[in-house]
């Protein structure tokens, strides 16, 4: 549908597709209705508050990692986050407790500091545990290496749970399917066996790519069923998927601003930065598809370019990619399933001006820019 309506949108700008996200949130609700489990929006992943009520609509809330985050929920989508923090800063404490339904820390001696002030406000008080078990393959994204600083270990726990926790928390997954997930709570089961009976609720965590066309959303179900069953005392199952809500919800739009030569290879200069605008390409790595070309050079497709980012970095660049048709100066490419973890990790690096951001809306076929930024944005980072 975009391709044929390019000129209505500025380049470079994110676009989010109304219809796509609104199947996405009705087949995770369809699976939280089956299941009998809360699925919630995990902000670090998306964070596009213009469409929070619509969330709102087929979700159960989200959940915040920070001061920030909650007061976004709280301003956007009119509810209290479920609330997690690596480490918490003591001065917004504070502030963060009163609007988080529910409360996660990552280490006992966390709770130990902050323990009087949540009993006080009598909100429900999780541990995060490592599950010693992940099958996400790049370091940076795994919390259950050595060394990890996410979560308490079995050994932590000798003295058993702390009085006032009410629930445990697991995040280990990352874009996982639900064989993953069964894989995890076995190593979960096995290792904190005596605390799963003391406790109410279950945060399963996020990295569930439910949406995803592959994902066996039956055997999902099944498994939290049968989870259920064996835990009766654990009343409330959460689970917080980031990428799964905008996951093939929206492109960037970019357009070619130069095309230079060297030793043979052509890059075409963009308006975009894989650096500032998509950090993921570069550090988990992945190449992202662009709608129109393929990765390798054919009869079909003869044309090959690399994609640059227009920051002076020397690795902001991308490919390569080959097309039908030569690029030209001023053509305009959209790069595909550019909603999560794009926007919440965007910088200004070389002040490079940010994307716009804006909406492709379901009911007219017209498309809605949200905001665009200049100078200001960039300034406002900086002091």
């Amino acid at each position: 549908m975009l391709q044929a309506h390019l000129s209505q949108i500025p380049s470079p700008c994110f676009v989010l597709e109304e219809k796509l996200l609104r199947q996405n949130l009705a087949k995770l609700a369809s699976v939280s209705a089956a299941a009998g489990v809360e699925i919630i929006l995990a902000l670090k992943g998306f964070s596009l508050y213009h469409v929070f009520p619509l969330v709102k609509q087929y979700l159960n809330g989200a959940t915040a990692s920070s001061l920030n985050e909650a007061l976004l929920i709280e301003e956007y989508m009119h509810d209290k986050a479920h609330t997690y923090c690596p480490v918490y800063y003591p001065q917004h404490f504070d502030k963060l407790l009163p609007i988080s339904k529910k409360i996660t820390f990552n280490s006992l001696q966390q709770w130990e500091l902050y323990k009087e002030k949540v009993n006080k406000a009598g909100v429900p008080a999780a541990l995060r545990i490592n599950p010693e078990y992940s099958e996400v393959s790049v370091e940076m994204y795994n919390p259950c290496v050595a060394g990890s600083r996410l979560g308490v270990r079995p050994e932590d726990l000798i003295n058993g749970l702390p009085e006032g926790i009410s629930g445990l928390h697991f995040h280990a997954l990352c874009e996982n399917n639900s064989f993953t997930l069964e894989k995890t709570l076995a190593s979960v089961e096995e290792k904190y066996a005596e605390f799963l009976p003391q406790i109410s609720w279950f945060n399963m965590g996020g990295g569930h790519l439910i949406t995803h066309k592959d994902y066996d959303t039956q055997h999902l179900i099944h498994l939290l069923q049968s989870f259920q069953k064996r835990y009766p005392n654990i009343r409330e199952i959460i689970l917080e998927p980031g990428a799964a809500i905008a996951w093939q919800t929206g492109v960037l739009v970019t357009q070619v601003l130069d095309i230079v030569e060297s030793k043979g290879i052509k890059v075409a200069m963009l308006d975009v930065s894989f650096a500032a605008h998509m950090p993921d390409t570069l550090e988990m790595p992945y190449q992202p598809y662009i709608r129109g070309a393929v990765f390798a050079a054919s009869e079909t497709h003869p044309f090959v370019y690399r994609m640059g980012g227009t920051t002076c970095l020397a690795g902001d660049f991308m490919g390569d990619y080959a097309f039908e048709n030569s690029l030209q100066i001023g053509d305009k490419l959209i790069l595909e399933d550019m909603m999560h973890y794009t926007m919440v990790k965007t910088t200004t690096f070389n002040g490079v001006p940010l994307p716009n951001i804006g909406l492709w809306q379901e009911e007219n076929n017209t498309f809605k820019n949200w905001r665009t930024f200049g100078y200001e944005s960039y300034k406002d980072r900086l002091g």
